[in-house]
């Protein structure tokens, strides 16, 4: 059985790679989030704050993995995340971050999704940074991977096939390892 945390639960990317998961018997979510109320289903719920190191340490603690889907100061909140990782001794992270943020110059509004790949890259943790093209809620499943430094190519990726690809990666964990991803639909 894979323990899975999901930071972010309430987004609407997290609660497609919610409802995928949901379909693998040998998963076992544990949803995080500010505000629990807003989780539907049976899965253990977390309430807490990214911003406060002891929270996510008492939602890593005894997971496999991490997957980490949010906005806001992604700096901090990765840093927290990491340190908290750290600390219990969780060293699997999958994280969203954006497409476009190593184009120059890069648009201010992707800074803090630079941020965050940054700081996961430099964690010393097992990571899996994916960069998404726009989401949207088409219900194909049509994507295509690129590595980073690759150009990114395609357009806009439908939310389940985004769900599609971190379920792949949760099932193998030892799939896409220390590298950092665009997807994006051919």
């Amino acid at each position: 059985m894979t323990k899975v945390l999901i930071v972010g639960a309430t987004g609407s990317l997290a609660t497609e790679v919610i409802k995928t998961l949901e379909n693998n018997p040998n998963v076992e979510l544990t949803l995080f989030a500010r505000n629990i109320s807003q989780i539907k289903g049976n899965h253990s719920k977390i309430q807490g704050d990214t911003l406060k190191i002891d929270d996510l340490k008492k939602a890593i603690i005894g997971q496999d993995i991490v997957y980490v889907n949010l906005a806001g100061d992604l700096d901090i909140m990765s840093k927290n995340i990491i340190t908290a990782m750290k600390e219990t001794g969780v060293n699997r992270i999958i994280a969203i971050s954006s497409i476009g943020i190593y184009e120059q110059p890069m648009k201010s509004i992707l800074m803090p999704y630079r941020k965050l790949a940054d700081n996961i890259e430099a964690s010393g943790l097992i990571y899996t940074i994916i960069r998404p093209d726009w989401f949207t809620n088409g219900s194909e499943i049509d994507y295509h991977i690129t590595q980073k430094p690759e150009p990114e190519v395609g357009g806009a990726v439908s939310r389940k096939s985004i769900a599609d690809f971190v379920s792949k990666i949760i099932t193998d964990s030892t799939a896409y390892q220390n590298v950092n991803v665009g997807i994006s639909k051919m």
